[in-house]
């Protein structure tokens, strides 16, 4: 058994593309519109499907609006050089909500880690590779 995907629920799915792929680098797998259930799903990742768990987006034509919920609490993403992965997004427009830095409350320093979140207020914690 492996885990295939995890999604989310998005208000645009332009943005929300423009923003996987944009800021964390993440390559369009493939999108579809699905007319009789009048939604579109988008799939995105950093390898084919059948080699790693990827990203479902799922985009509602009826536009209504999602609550996040107390129960979310993040997607995480390794990156080589946390420093300069949250300056590239920063300066590419997006919104870096906890600069990078050592993980509080951890013996020894821990972990590097930054968070960053997506158009629809979606949390995405980045962890330097050690």
């Amino acid at each position: 058994m492996r885990i295939l995907h995890t999604m989310l629920r998005v208000k645009s799915l332009e943005k929300s593309i423009e923003f996987y792929t944009k800021h964390l680098k993440m390559e369009l797998l493939r999108k579809k519109d699905y007319p009789k259930g009048e939604f579109t799903l988008a799939f995105l990742g950093y390898a084919p499907e059948d080699q790693s768990a990827v990203l479902e987006l799922t985009y509602n034509w009826d536009e209504r609006s999602y609550d996040l919920g107390s129960a979310y609490g993040h997607i995480a993403i390794a990156v080589d050089n946390i420093y300069e992965v949250c300056e590239q997004i920063k300066k590419s427009g997006g919104n870096v909500t906890r600069e990078p830095g050592p993980m509080k409350f951890s013996e020894g320093g821990g972990s590097h880690i930054a968070f960053v979140e997506d158009p629809d207020g979606y949390k995405i914690e980045l962890i330097e590779k050690r």
